[in-house]
């Protein structure tokens, strides 16, 4: 998904969430149960963005209809190099409806639990919010 990919890249969140469907479920490297929600996805990829250093995607792998994609990635958390992988699938309105991340070392993958979890409080509030600015307007 290559909207995505640049979204990501630029660092650009307004960009990624308007990607994202209002029943995307999100499905993290670190977490035992999956996130269902726009509000708490966007919340949660802008605490990515916040943790990962030095991101950058290596490659990106579609199937022949552009509904499934994997794209393999780097980055350094807290000083630990991590490589994954997004898996992505489209719904019927081309948006995002499921994302799940893989990621490796363990080392790794140890850095970004610690380094998203100190984020959490932060993610859930932002999450919070963009639920009663929403309940709000309708």
């Amino acid at each position: 998904m290559k909207a995505f990919r640049q979204a990501v890249q630029a660092r650009d969140s307004t960009a990624i969430e308007a990607l994202l469907a209002d029943d995307v479920v999100f499905t993290s490297p670190v977490a035992y149960k999956p996130y269902p929600g726009k509000a708490i996805t966007a919340a949660i990829l802008r605490g990515v963005l916040r943790v990962f250093e030095d991101f950058r995607y290596l490659r990106e792998i579609t199937d022949t209809n552009g509904r499934d994609s994997a794209l393999v990635f780097e980055a350094t958390v807290d000083g630990k190099k991590v490589t994954g992988c997004d898996f992505i699938h489209i719904d019927d309105n081309g948006l995002i409806d499921d994302l799940m991340v893989m990621v490796r070392p363990l080392s790794g993958a140890n850095a970004l639990a610690a380094a998203m979890g100190a984020q959490f409080e932060r993610i859930t509030a932002e999450a919070t919010e963009q639920l009663d600015r929403e309940n709000s307007a309708s």
